[in-house]
This record gives structure tokens, sequence and C-alpha cells, in this order.
């Protein structure tokens, strides 16, 4: 279509996301049958039973306070300040549209016309080590400087080390497992603002949905579905990531991955999937490589820029850089060691060099260097 929908089908619309946003099975028979959400609200009983729905939630489809509830849904949308993007609107993202189960609304906060993209995925480990986060960072900021929004979930580890990274270059769009209303992890919600202001955070989860378990594999059909490409830069043997690695290759995406350490159970995943055919991935220009023309073209044309310049820093700042390395962790006790700094004037230094952005701190009081 190429126009918004009305108001009353789009309250429709999530009426029947209300009723089926956690049996996508059932969700795709009735939109494969019932391409007008209004028509699908209105079907027989007998024909739902047909597609495998059962008596409560048959009658349920049907009832007058299920339209209620998507009313309410509604009003709260736009008392909060989110959007909505229907299956049925002209903003919803095509590539999106395209795979086999696509979701039936997003809430978005945000920018809607960011998830058109272009974008690739990148993700990986909760729990990556140094290295594992500064590939993702780098990589992510070198994608999102040459107009590539970066899609991940906001988890912790890889997923926001590379949205952090996107927002230094660019844009970035998170997929959540939970209501928009519901940002998890709880420590995430400054960056949420931060992706929203340049990008969206997207769900297809009703508002005040909890983050259960559940929900973040089939969130990971969204965040390849959104995406030309997907690159793996950290997992362990059995990686939720491996499993967005699956959707992408179901969905005809390009899956593409960091090699890492053999001797680390971080990198097992990945190679596992660089020996079944995955691209491996050392920097930006081998993401690029695997899109299709022209976009491929208009990303390789663009040199590789000077390297930006860093912030102005004062003796002891550059001192303390210098100790710092970029691919591994330095606690604070290594860097006291042969310094004439105080504990105190250390930390004084450290947290201006974060402020302008030089290191990042880690748990345990130890660091590392950003650029």
């Amino acid at each position: 279509m190429g126009r918004r929908l009305g108001t009353q089908v789009r309250i429709s619309c999530l009426a029947l996301n209300l009723a089926l946003y956690d049996n996508l099975a059932l969700m795709s028979r009735i939109m494969s049958r019932f391409p007008d959400p209004v028509g699908a609200l209105s079907a027989p009983l007998g024909e739902l039973r047909a597609l495998g729905f059962d008596e409560e939630r048959g009658r349920r489809l049907g009832s007058p306070g299920l339209l209620e509830d998507a009313q309410k849904e509604f009003d709260r949308l736009s008392e909060n300040g989110y959007s909505l993007v229907t299956l049925g609107d002209v903003e919803y993202p095509s590539l999106l549209r395209e795979i086999f189960d696509p979701p039936c609304v997003l809430y978005c906060l945000g920018r809607p016309e960011v998830l058109e993209g272009p974008a690739v995925a990148v993700v990986g480990s909760r729990t990556p080590t140094p290295y594992g986060r500064a590939v993702a960072e780098r990589l992510a900021e070198d994608l999102a400087s040459r107009g590539v929004v970066v899609v991940s979930g906001l988890a912790m580890g890889i997923d926001s080390a590379a949205h952090w990274g996107a927002l230094r270059g660019g844009r970035t769009v998170a997929v959540l497992g939970s209501g928009i209303d519901m940002i998890y992890p709880k420590e995430h919600e400054k960056l949420s603002e931060k992706i929203a202001a340049a990008g969206a955070v997207v769900s297809e989860f009703p508002l005040g949905t909890l983050p259960l378990a559940q929900n973040f594999p089939r969130r990971n059909r969204i965040i390849s579905g959104l995406s030309r490409g997907l690159v793996v830069v950290e997992a362990a043997e059995r990686s939720g990531s491996l499993i967005s690695a699956g959707f992408a290759l179901e969905q005809g995406r390009e899956v593409m991955a960091v090699p890492g350490n053999v001797t680390s159970n971080f990198s097992r995943g990945t190679n596992r999937l660089i020996k079944e055919g995955a691209k491996v991935v050392e920097g930006w220009e081998d993401v690029a490589e695997e899109m299709p023309d022209p976009l491929r073209e208009r990303l390789l044309a663009q040199r590789p820029g000077e390297t930006a310049p860093l912030p102005l820093l004062t003796e002891e700042e550059e001192a303390v850089r210098a100790k710092l390395r970029a691919d591994a962790l330095t606690p604070i006790d290594e860097l006291l060691e042969g310094s004439a700094m105080s504990v105190s004037e250390l930390l004084a230094v450290l947290l201006s060099l974060e402020i302008k952005g030089v290191v990042a701190q880690h748990p345990g009081k130890a660091y590392r260097r950003r650029i």
C-alpha cells in the first residue's frame, strides 16, 4: 500500500496482535487467510477452528472486549510518544515484510523511517572478551559512519557495544524482547534514549510485556529480518546469536562472523559458523563486499578516512592512555604501578578520559582504551 492505514484498521491490527502475539503460527495462518485485519476479527468460529484455534482463543478474537483493549493500547501509545507501524503501512520496512512470519505490528520509539535501512545486524555474546567488545564497537562505528544502520538487540555485551559504536558514527536500531515500555536490561535505559534520538527502538510485543526468556529467540528473527546481513562477533557453542544466524540463513541474508582465539569458548560459535561457510569479517570492507549492488559499490567507493584526532589531553591523561590497550582490560592496580599519582588523582584522570570518550570502564575497576 502507498499510504498509512486508517485509525480503525490500525486498531484492528493492534487487536490481532494482542490476541495472537504469543503464537506466531496462528498469527501467520490468520494473516494469510485474512489479509484484512478487520475481516480476521469477524471470522466465523468454525473457520478459526479449521485454522487451529481453540474455543477460548477463537472467542477472544471476535469479542468486543478485544477491540476495547486495542483502543486503550492505541491511546497509551499516543500518550507516551510511541508510534505504531503496521504490516499494511507504507512505512513498514520492506525487507522485514519479506520474511516468512513478519510481525503484524511494530511499536516504535524514535524514527520509523530508519527501519528501511540499509542495515546490517551486529550480534554476539552477552559476556564478551575485551577483544570482542572492541571489534564490535569499531565495526559498528565504521559501518554507521558510512550510512549503514546497525541493528542489534540492546542486550549486555556485544549488542550494547555495537549500539554505542554505531551512535558515534551514525544510526542504530534496537529490537526488544519485551514491551517497548519495559527496557531490558534496566541499565540500558539511557542507551535506549540515545538510540531513539538518532534511530529507533522497536518491539512487536504489547506494552507491559516482561522480558521473558521465550521472547528473545523470536525477536532475533526481526533483527535479521531488518538487515541485509548479520555479523556474529563472539558466541559460545550454544548461543542466542547462533539462533539469529539461523534465522538469517532462512531469510536469505548474508551470514558473517569475526574469527576468534581457537582456545576461547567465546569463539567456538563464530569459528564454527566460518567452518560452515560464513564470510570472515576482519573489518567493515568485508561486510561491504557481501552487500548487494548498488549498496556494495557505494560503500566500497568510500575511501577509509583519516583517523579521527584525539581530543586534547593533558600530560597526565596521555600518560594513562599510553598504559591502556584496546583489546584487553587493565586493572587500576596495574595503572598505579610506577605512577606518581595517588588513587584519587588517577581516578580523576580516568573519569576525565571517560568523559572525553578515550577510555571505557568495566566492572572491577578495569579499563580499556577506546581511541
